[in-house]
């Protein structure tokens, strides 16, 4: 939800003008799937990552603005709350060693604003949940210095008419189970966004294909087993970020009405399949109104910008989330995936990705596509046992029935990978580098997840508090993630 808006809350009146306008750009919308040329001859994929900065004790550091001044970078955004920035990657194309340049772009990158961040005594670090994050640092001035973050934070607990009900609990009964008054806990959930460009007729493919690989995702990058102090789930980020933004009261989610955070509930046969169920089932956070006049500018031959549209779009978040945007006055239409957590290493992202990109094109493709031979439930079934136990989850796959993650991945998936990393014609020297670590973390059975809670596991055998123990294990994992060594082969302390 990157567009600016310009008021921290709205009239009942702007919000009748904005179902309004937001209707319209569907329609026009619609025609432009129809008759306007969309730009996909070259497809670009696009990186986002979500970082924490931490104070010396390691601890989370509320100075973003300080921090992004001093890294002097466009590149690196705010996010919601002042202990989050985000690097946004320009899009780029997947043939040859483009990855190589890619994962050394980033390394730079981060080095870089590491070397400017530690000037002022910050360290940044991609994790999925922050783990040294606790209750306190949801208090007092927590929000980042944009207005749409004051905005969101005020449609969200608006909507609801009370306050957030956070209740989680991980594998060996340690749960978590209180109010928020606010969406700060949210902002402990940070990802990898994956871009893909997509032509308008296959985007259903993608679409359905990225969520039938969604639990399979998560069962190989789970990386955000604390929160609050508390092992949880493998994924903790998932049901966290589902709470946190909930706007259904108690009453309303025994009506079934639909989460603003959204597996999704068919299979699509469009992209407008994905973008009517915006505007049929969810009221509007951010009603901000634009001067286009979307007809007129289609009408004249022009490519309009839809922004009511995008912006609504941008507060229903979706696992894979259908994008329209314009760029050089021709639209496209993306794929975003949001399904990863950060980190643990860039080797880690750059690996996630390619398994993501070259199992996404084989899927896509197949003639007898899986997601004909299996139902949605049983996607969205994969989904979260993925997010909740990680590396140590099962799948539902046709032809292999119920199997662990880590077979499926190594027997099905990571063939597939090859192959649709090879149709995209990148280097093989890419594929085997890339893939060459997912297939080492499924056979060592060792992600960020498993890493982190063996770590902390560890440490408190030795005697150390979870206080202690989670700053020990997080000094650690940022040695690992500066070292740019994939999460598998990093050591452990011993038992």
């Amino acid at each position: 939800m990157g567009a600016d808006v310009e008021q921290a809350r709205y009239t009942r009146e702007q919000r009748q003008q904005y179902r309004e306008k937001v209707r319209r750009d569907l329609d026009v919308f619609e025609r432009m799937l129809s008759h306007s040329q969309f730009e996909f001859d070259r497809p670009m994929t696009g990186i986002e990552v979500e970082l924490n900065l931490v104070s010396e004790d390691l601890g989370p550091k509320l100075d973003n603005k300080a921090i992004l001044e001093q890294i002097a970078d466009p590149d690196y955004q705010t996010e919601l709350a002042r202990y989050n920035i985000e690097l946004n990657v320009p899009p780029r194309p997947l043939p040859g060693d483009s990855a190589f340049e890619l994962e050394a772009d980033l390394r730079r990158s981060l080095n870089r604003a590491s070397e400017r961040a530690a000037e002022l005594h910050t360290g940044i670090v991609a994790i999925g949940i922050l783990p040294t994050v606790m209750p306190e640092h949801f208090e007092g001035d927590w929000i980042s210095e944009n207005i749409r973050y004051a905005a969101l934070n005020n449609a969200v607990l608006d909507a609801r008419g009370e306050d957030v009900w956070l209740e989680l609990e991980g594998p060996t009964g340690e749960r978590i189970a209180r109010y928020s008054d606010s969406l700060a806990p949210e902002s402990a959930c940070t990802s990898i966004q994956l871009h893909l460009q997509v032509h308008p007729d296959r985007f259903a493919d993608h679409w359905n294909a990225a969520q039938v690989l969604a639990g399979p995702q998560l069962a190989l990058g789970a990386n955000s087993p604390f929160f609050l102090g508390q092992r949880l789930w493998a994924e903790t980020r998932i049901p966290l970020f589902t709470q946190a933004t909930d706007t259904r009261s108690v009453e309303l989610k025994n009506q079934g009405v639909r989460p603003r955070v959204w597996f999704g509930e068919r299979w699509i046969t469009s992209i407008f399949d994905l973008f009517e169920e915006n505007v049929r089932y969810f009221p509007a956070l951010l009603p901000e109104i634009y001067d286009e006049q979307p007809e007129e500018v289609f009408e004249r031959g022009e490519v309009p910008e839809l922004k009511e549209l995008r912006l609504h779009n941008g507060t229903v978040y979706r696992w894979n989330r259908p994008i329209y945007d314009t760029h050089g006055g021709r639209p496209h239409l993306r794929v975003e995936n949001r399904v990863l957590p950060a980190g643990p290493s860039i080797a880690d992202v750059m690996a996630n990705a390619a398994f993501y990109y070259g199992t996404m094109r084989v899927l896509a493709e197949e003639d007898r596509p899986v997601w004909t031979r299996m139902s949605f439930s049983a996607a969205e079934a994969n989904f979260e046992e993925g997010a909740r136990l990680g590396i140590d989850a099962r799948a539902f796959w046709p032809g292999f029935g119920d199997v662990p993650a880590s077979e499926l991945i190594l027997r099905r998936l990571l063939p597939m990978a090859h192959e649709g990393l090879s149709k995209w014609g990148v280097s093989a020297a890419v594929r085997d580098r890339f893939l060459g670590i997912v297939e080492q973390r499924c056979l060592k059975g060792v992600n960020g997840a498993s890493w982190q809670t063996t770590c902390v596991e560890r440490l408190e055998a030795r005697g150390l508090t979870r206080d202690k123990a989670l700053r020990e294990m997080l000094r650690l994992y940022m040695e690992g993630q500066s070292a740019n060594e994939p999460v598998h082969t990093w050591e452990l302390p011993s038992a």
